[in-house]
């Protein structure tokens, strides 16, 4: 306590914080909230043509297809494949749609959408749509796409959209 002496504070730094969006505004430029919200109208947009796409192939093979994305079960489309010849219905498709743009390298899965993948593995198809500006292409269906269940602090995970094609079939290549 000696050698401690109280002086005036000297001051060594500074720092100016200034919002990005006072800044951006002040520049006419957009928003960061803009942004946002017109990621998520273009992520909105591909969604709805990758569900347009999958539900035109299942209709195109016959079957009824009632959107559930709404509903937060683990897939997005179910679709009622019609009557055998014997009067035995097959079970139910349970579609769970990705669309991604063109160049895109991931799929994001949730955590949710991978446990109700691998309970239901008969039924449980990933469909997965590449959106081109308008225009789809696909889509492209994998039935058990998935190997092993999250860990239990995962929320979703990433793959590989290029591995994930290359095991892929036509919706016409599944067998009901």
């Amino acid at each position: 306590m000696k050698t401690v002496v109280s002086s005036t504070p000297v001051v060594m730094g500074g720092a100016l914080v200034i919002p990005q969006g006072l800044l951006a505004a002040r520049k006419g430029e957009t928003a960061p909230l803009a942004d946002a919200k017109a990621d998520a109208e273009a992520r909105a947009r591909i969604e709805r043509i990758a569900i347009q796409a999958v539900t035109a192939a299942e209709i195109a093979l016959g079957h009824q297809v009632k959107d559930v994305s709404a509903e937060k079960c683990g897939w997005d489309l179910t679709a009622r494949p019609p009557q055998r010849p014997d009067g035995s219905l097959p079970p139910d498709r349970h579609i769970e749609v990705k669309g991604r743009a063109k160049g895109q390298r991931t799929i994001t899965v949730s955590r949710n959408e991978i446990l109700y993948g691998l309970n239901q593995a008969e039924q449980f198809i990933l469909a997965i749509v590449i959106v081109d500006g308008e225009q789809p292409e696909g889509p492209f269906y994998l039935r058990n796409p998935f190997s092993s269940e999250p860990d239990f602090g995962v929320a979703s995970i990433n793959y590989r959209l290029d591995e994930l094609l290359a095991r892929a079939v036509a919706p016409d290549a599944l067998d009901c």
